[in-house]
């Protein structure tokens, strides 16, 4: 079992960086294209029909790729200071339900993208000609992404290394001391 764990965590680390930089790179095309659109709008009074489209798909994907990340580092906006104020175990327990939750949240979450995508695959983005169902796709995309990313989290925790509460460090510092 703790092979199956560590097996999991090393998997989980892999796909994480890969949303990560997917999202970034999502972000960066949601960027240049951004500045496209104002540099064709504004310099050249010729605006872009179809860079807005593709720069509020590229943010779509870029938001849901990226959540994942930010729960494995723990960037996440949380109320840490019910957590805190709790006694460690209860604190533990407290963290690991919330988890729980957020995975049911991202399950249903990808059921109904999935269903989403199928729904509007007939549809086309406006002045492309492209399947909508491809920005509907982050949906359950990100879902699976962000999953892994929790499951990651409450394996780190049952384990004991995640998440580190403000002054472990210091207490473990003045413990060895």
């Amino acid at each position: 079992m703790k092979n199956a764990l560590s097996l999991f965590l090393r998997i989980e680390t892999i796909t994480t960086r890969i949303a990560l930089w997917a999202a970034i790179g999502f972000l960066v095309l949601a960027t240049a294209l951004a500045i496209y659109q104002v540099t064709t709008r504004f310099a050249f009074g010729q605006p872009s029909t179809w860079s807005e489209v593709i720069t509020r798909s590229a943010m779509i994907w870029s938001v849901f790729l990226g959540v994942g990340p930010a729960f494995r580092e723990g960037t996440m906006i949380a109320l840490e200071f019910i957590q805190t104020a709790l006694p460690r175990k209860l604190g533990h327990a407290l963290y690991q339900l919330s988890m729980i939750l957020t995975l049911v949240f991202f399950a249903i979450l990808f059921w109904q993208g999935v269903l989403m995508t199928e729904r509007v695959a007939g549809q086309t983005l406006a002045a492309l000609q492209i399947s909508i169902a491809w920005v509907y796709a982050a949906l359950p995309v990100g879902s699976v992404f962000i999953s892994l990313s929790v499951l990651g989290c409450m394996i780190r925790a049952a384990r004991g290394d995640w998440p580190k509460r403000d002054g472990d460090d210091a207490l473990r510092a003045e413990g060895a001391a």
